[in-house]
């Protein structure tokens, strides 16, 4: 039991990091989702926000940035070993992305009914289409990651 609750408390931890993230890239206009890679030693690789405006690039999601820089720094595209905290769960490009580096676990806070492609809509992960066995978990800050995205949308309604 104290192993589980270990692991809560650093999976806490690091969406904690990447609600911080996804609050910068809400300030700055950008959708509030933030992403942060760590390798199996428990210590920051690259982290990540959404992009898409300020880079007018629709891949500059905050996990593309992040497995972007990860890869750069490591210098290598295999990211076995490493977890991706990011407080949305992933669409179709990111989630096949996460595939492709190899990550070893994804951390999400939100469901996304709309594009979520870990279980949400779709579940790449468990596919045929997948190569790559990822471990998933989902609902980590959910609470938190949900109303961050709410109260952004309804500012930006307003």
């Amino acid at each position: 039991m104290k192993n589980l609750d270990a692991k809560l408390i650093m999976h806490q931890f690091w969406m904690d990091r990447a609600i911080a993230l996804a609050q910068e890239a809400g300030n700055l206009g950008e959708i509030p989702v933030g992403a942060v890679i760590v390798n199996k030693l428990g210590e920051v690789i690259a982290t990540g926000v959404n992009r898409k405006e300020r880079d007018r690039d629709p891949t500059a999601h905050a996990e593309m940035v992040a497995i972007r820089e990860a890869a750069r720094i490591l210098q290598d595209w295999h990211l076995t070993g490493c977890s991706l905290y990011v407080t949305l769960e992933p669409c179709p490009m990111c989630a096949g992305a996460i595939l492709q580096a190899r990550i070893s676990t994804l951390i999400y806070g939100a469901d996304d009914p709309k594009t979520g492609s870990i279980r949400t809509v779709a579940n790449l992960p468990d596919s045929p289409v997948s190569f790559h066995r990822l471990e998933a978990i989902a609902g980590i800050r959910e609470r938190q990651c949900q109303e961050l995205l709410q109260t952004w949308f309804q500012q930006l309604r307003n």
